[in-house]
This record gives structure tokens, sequence and C-alpha cells, in this order.
């Protein structure tokens, strides 16, 4: 009878702890995906999966060619005169990441290169999921974002589009053409650690 117990009680202890996981995974996403939406109402889902996915894989996949990547951000700096948009903000619901405006660049907080060594070195030190974890948990982040039944336009259509590519073996997700008409994107991703380390303490010298 003792066993019984003992292994009853180890089942619930078991079950209990996995519903608390649980909930916090899904209290976690939801505040991301609430925040988002406050900041950014016109978003549809593949700017949510953008989100998420960042938050997992960072940076990396641009910078395989140091060279190409500083000279894509110079042209993209060029490309535009009106800045807009939140200086930093964090990805995600494990804020791995930060989303740094290029506004800091230009508006002088930030020299050109620290910017890109801090950039260059948040994909260095981070190592991303395989990318078979990676469907797993955005199967788990989706059907948190279905329960929430927000208005996102295109929604299934969408949905689909993401399954379909992450099937291939392929997790790189682009903003909407609703939001980049809405909020002209223009940032580049920073690591958590590297944002507090370099980026925001430059932000605040400068900003003074």
């Amino acid at each position: 009878m003792k066993k019984i117990f003992h292994l009853f009680l180890f089942l619930f202890l078991l079950m209990n702890g996995f519903a608390q996981d649980n909930n916090g995974f899904e209290n976690a996403v939801r505040r991301a995906v609430e925040e988002h939406i406050r900041e950014y109402p016109q978003s549809t889902l593949k700017d949510l999966y953008k989100n998420f996915f960042q938050d997992v894989y960072g940076p990396g996949r641009l910078l395989n060619d140091t060279i190409a990547a500083k000279n894509y951000l110079l042209r993209e700096l060029a490309s535009y005169t009106e800045i807009e948009g939140k200086i930093a903000e964090p990805t995600g619901h494990r804020h791995n990441f930060y989303r740094v405006n290029l506004s800091v660049i230009k508006n002088n907080l930030i020299p050109f290169d620290l910017f890109f060594d801090a950039f260059m070195q948040s994909a260095k030190d981070f190592k991303p999921v395989d990318i078979e974890d990676w469907k797993k948990e955005w199967h788990r982040i989706e059907a948190v974002i279905r329960f929430m039944q927000l208005p996102l336009t295109d929604y299934d259509k969408e949905k689909n589009e993401i399954i379909g590519q992450l099937n291939q073996g392929k997790y790189i997700g682009h903003h909407s053409q609703l939001f980049n008409d809405n909020y002209r994107p223009h940032y580049r991703i920073i690591s958590t650690k590297v944002y507090h380390t370099l980026i925001l303490p430059a932000i605040n010298r400068n900003a003074d």
C-alpha cells in the first residue's frame, strides 16, 4: 500500500510540475504576443512568427559574409531618412535578443563600428536550437496565438505557409507587407547580453 501511495504521489507531482511549466510557457507567449500587438496592431501571423524565431536564431543567418553584412547595413542606413520606432525591444518570450533600431546610429547614440561589432558578437556567442526542436516549439506557440483569437489578417493562409516552410527545413521568416507598409522597420538583432554590456551603456552615455 505504501508503494502504491508513493507512486501516486510521484505521478501527481510530475503532472503538477508539467502543468506549471506549460502554464508558464503559455503565459510568457501570451505576454509577448500582447506586447507585440500593442506596439504593432497591423501585424499578421508572419510578423509574430518572425519575432519568435528571431528569439531562437538571432542574427546568425546574416553573418556568413562579414563584408557583405557590413555593406548591406551601410546601404540600409543610406536608404532612408525618416526615423520611426522604439530604440530597442526584446524578441519573443525568452528575450534572448533585442531588436535594436538603426536610429541609434543615425542619431549618433552609437558609433557605427561599435554597433556592427555588437551585431557580429551576438551571432558568434549564441547557439541556436535544432530546427526540429524549433518546429515543436512553434506549434506550441501557434496554439497559444490561435487560442487568443486575434483578428490577424490571412491567419490560416499564413499558418499553412509557415508550416510548409518548416517542413522543408526552412525557419527564416519575413515581415508581412502590411507590417512593412505601416512601420517601415530598420533594425538589427543584438543578443541580450551584448545589448546590456555594449549597446545600452553607449546609449546612456551619449543620450546625456
